[in-house]
């Protein structure tokens, strides 16, 4: 099983330091996403942390029909395509099919299997073959020691570049828990990402069905995990998260993002890591 996992100039592993993957949900607009992507850039180099734009073309699991998906495969691609030549920044981007995956791949250095995906074969074994770090989301309902499997089929294909990203596990209806046991678990496994955003989500709790979520307790979560070990930390940012038009219940505002990975770096320095 891998311990470690190179993007770019970084590497995810215990030793290492931590890495930020931060940024809008999803494309709302061009504007929008720059930024965020300018507001998370600064902050993790305000704190001295490795950071990795996340920011998806397309959200295929949307709980309405008529939910924001993106501006699509195509032209979010070239959107985000464009900002990274500006800017320079490493991406991860999610991948819902496998007919996306090499496309996806000449522009990000991340592809995300989502975790309502983390049991596609197919799906993980195109991410994998396509050349690039992978990260596979554990699904809320796929316990955290049988996502041995997932790691495996990536593994299988050829890619030692291999992640888990915890972020919650179903507890009822429209609720979801974390526990902290699993990120030791995974972390056997491959190297270990929190989802501290996704974390918080109530799913179909909202009165039209839509997914709700906590804020209030994203800050939580992120310091919890912290403190149990992890290699990386994963957070939705927004300029306005009340505004958003995909998960604003559970993303942070610049400043909230600011102070949580204050509290992180803080964490880590009185447990001697990096």
């Amino acid at each position: 099983m891998p311990k470690t996992c190179a993007i770019g100039p970084y590497t995810m592993g215990e030793g290492h330091p931590l890495v930020l993957f931060a940024g809008p949900d999803t494309i709302e607009t061009e504007a929008q996403t720059r930024a965020t992507l300018e507001a998370c850039r600064d902050i993790s180099k305000k704190h001295g942390l490795p950071w990795v734009l996340k920011c998806s073309f397309d959200k295929a699991n949307r709980s309405q029909v008529a939910g924001f998906r993106g501006p699509g495969l195509e032209n979010g691609l070239a959107t985000l395509a464009r900002l990274k030549k500006e800017y320079g920044f490493l991406l991860l981007t999610d991948v819902h099919e496998t007919t996306q995956a090499r496309a996806a791949a000449e522009v990000a250095d991340v592809l995300q299997v989502p975790a309502f995906l983390c049991r596609q074969t197919d799906l993980i074994v195109a991410c994998a073959k396509a050349g690039k770090a992978v990260n596979i989301k554990k699904g809320q309902f796929v316990a955290p020691y049988d996502m041995k499997g997932a790691v495996e089929k990536a593994v299988g294909a050829g890619n030692q570049n291999v992640f888990l990203t915890e972020r919650g596990a179903s507890f009822g209806y429209n609720n979801l828990v974390v526990d902290m046991r699993g990120l030791a678990m995974m972390r056997k496994l491959a190297p270990v990402c929190f989802d501290a955003t996704h974390s918080v989500q109530r799913p179909g709790s909202s009165k039209d069905g839509s997914t709700g979520g906590d804020r209030e307790y994203v800050r939580l979560l992120a310091r919890a995990a912290t403190a149990a070990g992890i290699d990386a930390l994963f957070c939705e940012v927004h300029p306005d998260p009340d505004r958003a038009l995909v998960d604003g219940p559970n993303s942070l505002d610049f400043a909230g993002f600011d102070s949580l990975v204050g509290e992180v770096v803080a964490i880590r320095k009185a447990l001697g890591q990096p």
